[in-house]
C-alpha cells in the first residue's frame, strides 16, 4: 500500500534511510479449498518503531487456485540502520471479497525484523500455524535495495504462432516476467493479462518501473515465461525466452519462445514468437512532482443527517454534540480535513450533507452545510466543524442515505477540468447501509473517468459489509456493460482505530489509512492520460462557485 502523505513522524529531524523491496514467495501452503486449490493473499504488518502493536503496511495480489504462489506485487519499506523494524507475514486463503482477515482461511505466518532480512538478502522460513504444529509449508522472502530509477517502460507485445495447447480450443496465452537474482534464481515482477483462444495474442500496452524490472541496470538478465492459462491454475508452459530491459524497449525486436522439454527434439524450432509492437521509456513521476508543480488538491465533505445515527441530543447519537469530545463524525472529519488542507492554496472549502430535512421541510441528499448556495464556502477545517455544528442543530435528521447525489456533484466539476491542473477527493461520512447502491456504483464507475477520489468513511457499529463492492482492490467495479476504469474508493471503518484512548493517535492512525491510497489513484489519472506535471508552477487558482442557486452549484476547493 502506498504511503505518500506524511507518516506522523516521532521527532522533527528526517533520519536518512533507504528503500528495500521485499519480494515473496510461499511453497507448499495448506488446501483450505475443498473443490480447488487454495487462493493464497499476503499481508504484511509492521510494528513501528516505539510501539509493540502490528500494523497493515499492504498487501499481494490473490493468486487463484495454487499451494506455491510467487507474488507479483511488491513491499516498499523504508529501512532504517538505527531501529528494529519487526516484520508479521500473514498468508491467508481468500474466500470473498471483504478486506477483513478474520472472514478468510488461516494458512500460517512468519516474523522476523527488516535487519535479518537485509542481512541475507534471501531466506525460506517454515510458516508458523498459531496453535498447532502442522506443517504450513515455507515462506521465501527476498530483499533488495532500490535504487533511484524514475524510468518506466512503455511497451506493448504480441504474440505469433503460439503452440495450440487447449484440446476444444486454442490457447489462452499470458506472459510472466522475472528479473535475475544475485544468485541466479528468478523473482517475478510483472504479469500481462490472460488474451483468450489465439494463438496470435496482442496484450495491451503495459507501463513497468524500470527499477522493479532491472533496478536500474537495463542489461540485466529478464526471463519471460508465456503461459496457457487453465482455470485451475494448473497453466501449461508454452515457452521461455530471455532477454532484458535494453531489448524489450527497442520496437520490433522479436524474441523465440523455448519449451525447455522441447528444445532437444531434432525438428523442434520454437513454440512460437514475442515481438515488441512499440516501447518507449517515460520519466516516473511521483506525487509531490505534481504538487510541488502547483497542480491543485479539491477537497469536499459529505456528511450523512439520517435519522439512523440517532437525535443529536442523544448522548448514544453519533451526532451528538458535547464540550468534553469530538463525535465520531467530527472526529472523522478533522483527522482527514487536517492532513488534505495543507495541498490546498486558499484553504476553502464547501461542505455536503445528505439525507436532511432542511428547515423549509424539504429532504435533501445534496445541500451546503452552511445552508447558503450562493456562499458555501468554510474558512479550512475549522470553519467545517461550524458549518456542521450548526446544521445538526437546525437540519432535521431524515434519510434515505443516498450516496450518487454528492458523487455526482463533484465529479460535475472534475468534468469540467480533465486538464491535470485539479483533482478532486470526495470525503463521505456515514453510518449506515446505502440504499440508493445501483446508482451510486454507477456514479462511482463514471467519476473513476474524471481527475477524482472518494474516501468513505464508515461510523458506529454498523454492517458496512456492502462498502467493499464499491473498494474494488480486488475486483474491476461494473454495472450496466460500462466498467470502471480505475479505482477510486477507499473505505475505512472508524471503529477499527478507536481502540487506542489518545485522541491525537486516532486522528494520525486514521488519517493515514484514509488518505493512503489517494496518491496512487491520483497518480494513475494523470498517468493513463499522459499527463506530466506542469514545467511552470501552476498560478493558485480560485473555481467560481457560479451563479446562486437552490441547489448546490459550488465546486468543491
Amino acid at each position: 500500500m502506498a504511503q505518500i502523505m506524511p507518516n506522523f513522524p516521532l521527532t522533527q529531524n528526517a533520519v536518512p534511510s533507504t528503500k528495500v523491496e521485499i519480494s515473496v514467495s510461499c511453497r507448499k501452503l495448506l488446501d483450505k479449498d475443498i473443490t480447488s486449490k487454495s487462493d493464497p493473499i499476503c499481508i504484511l504488518y509492521i510494528c513501528e518503531f516505539g510501539s509493540t502493536k502490528f500494523l497493515e503496511f499492504g498487501r499481494t495480489e490473490e493468486i487463484k487456485d495454487t499451494l506455491n504462489p510467487d507474488f507479483v506485487k511488491k513491499f516498499i519499506v523504508e529501512y532504517h540502520f538505527e531501529e528494529q523494524q519487526k516484520l508479521r507475514f500473514l498468508v491467508i486463503d481468500s474466500d470473498s471479497a471483504t478486506t477483513n482477515v478474520n472472514k478468510h482461511d488461516y494458512l500460517g505466518e512468519y516474523e522476523c525484523s527488516l535487519g535479518e532480512l537485509v542481512s541475507q538478502g534471501a531466506t525460506t522460513s517454515p510458516l508458523r500455524c498459531k496453535g498447532s504444529t502442522q506443517n504450513c509449508g515455507s515462506i521465501i522472502v527476498r530483499t533488495e535495495e532500490v535504487l533511484a530509477c524514475n524510468d518506466v517502460l512503455v511497451m506493448k507485445l504480441c504474440g505469433i504462432k503460439l503452440d495450440k495447447k487447449d484440446t476444444f480450443g486454442k490457447s489462452d496465452p499470458f506472459l510472466v516476467f522475472y528479473k535475475c537474482n544475485e544468485d541466479q534464481s528468478f523473482t517475478a515482477v510483472h504479469k500481462s493479462e490472460v488474451i483468450k483462444n489465439t494463438l496470435n495474442p496482442s496484450w495491451r500496452e503495459m507501463r513497468i518501473p524500470v527499477s522493479s524490472l532491472c533496478n536500474g541496470d537495463v542489461n540485466r538478465t529478464l526471463k519471460v515465461e508465456c503461459y496457457d492459462w487453465d482455470s485451475d491454475g494448473s497453466h501449461d508452459l508454452i515457452g521461455v525466452c530471455i532477454t532484458n530491459v535494453l531489448e524489450l524497449s527497442t520496437p520490433n525486436t522479436t524474441f523465440e519462445l523455448k519449451h525447455p522439454k522441447k528444445a532437444s527434439k531434432k525438428k523442434y524450432t520454437n513454440s512460437g514468437t514475442i515481438r515488441v509492437e512499440h516501447a518507449r521509456m517515460i520519466k516516473n513521476y511521483g506525487f509531490l512532482d505534481y504538487i510541488q508543480a502547483g497542480v491543485q488538491m479539491n477537497f469536499t465533505v459529505a456528511i450523512d443527517f439520517t435519522q439512523s445515527n440517532g437525535h443529536p441530543s442523544d448522548p448514544r447519537s453519533l451526532h451528538y454534540i458535547n464540550n468534553v469530545g469530538l463525535n465520531q463524525y467530527a472526529t472523522a472529519l478533522q483527522s482527514v480535513g487536517n492532513i488534505i488542507q495543507d495541498y490546498d492554496s486558499d484553504k476553502m472549502f464547501p461542505a455536503l450533507g445528505f439525507g436532511g430535512k432542511l428547515p423549509d421541510g424539504s429532504v435533501s441528499h445534496e445541500f451546503f452545510l452552511n445552508l447558503n448556495p450562493g456562499n458555501p464556502f468554510c474558512a479550512g477545517i475549522g470553519g467545517v466543524m461550524h458549518a456542521y455544528q450548526s446544521a445538526i442543530r437546525s437540519v432535521a435528521l431524515w434519510g434515505p442515505t443516498n450516496f450518487a447525489p454528492v458523487i455526482n456533484h463533484v465529479a460535475r466539476f472534475a468534468a469540467a477540468m480533465r486538464d491535470g491542473t485539479n483533482y478532486f477527493v470526495l470525503l463521505i461520512i456515514t453510518d449506515g447501509v446505502i440504499t440508493d447502491m445501483p446508482q451510486t456504483v454507477q456514479a462511482v464507475i463514471e467519476a473513476s473517468y474524471l481527475p477524482m477520489s472518494i474516501i468513505i468513511v464508515g461510523v458506529g457499529n454498523a454492517d458496512f459489509s456492502a462498502m467493499n463492492v464499491l473498494d474494488a482492490d480486488n475486483k474491476v467495479l461494473s454495472a450496466r456493460g460500462r466498467s470502471a476504469q480505475r479505482d477510486i474508493v477507499q473505505f475505512v471503518p472508524l471503529r477499527d482505530y478507536l481502540t487506542s484512548g489518545d485522541n491525537a493517535m486516532v486522528q494520525a492512525r486514521l488519517a493515514k489509512a484514509v488518505l493512503a491510497e489517494v496518491p496512487d489513484q491520483f497518480l494513475g489519472y494523470m498517468r493513463r492520460h499522459n499527463i506530466e506535471p506542469p514545467k511552470q508552477r501552476l498560478a493558485p487558482q480560485s473555481i467560481s462557485s457560479g451563479p446562486s442557486s437552490a441547489q448546490p452549484s459550488a465546486p468543491p476547493m
